[in-house]
């Protein structure tokens, strides 16, 4: 008995420690780019101590971070910092 309970605790503390692929990112669209996962990351990091004086909740205020940090990072990438002359 022992022999077929094993697999199906494995399953079960696997899926408990996030083991199994996906597990924790349920209804996420998959990472398009380095600066779409730096941004989850961001947003997940910041979500639970942003302030919410609307109480709008924490998915509309993790999108709001999140929509914010690809914000910043396509103004980085659309403007190359300007090396200044060097004079002759």
């Amino acid at each position: 008995m022992s022999r077929r309970l094993a697999p199906a605790l494995l399953g079960l503390i696997l899926a408990g420690l996030g083991g199994v692929p996906g597990a924790s990112a349920q209804g996420e669209p998959p990472i398009q780019s380095p600066q779409d996962a730096a941004c989850r990351n961001e947003a997940r990091a910041r979500v639970f101590s942003a302030p919410d004086p609307q109480g709008i909740g924490l998915r509309a205020v993790g999108r709001q971070i999140y929509t914010a940090c690809m914000q910043r990072a396509q103004h980085r990438a659309r403007k190359p910092a300007r090396r200044p002359r060097r004079a002759r």
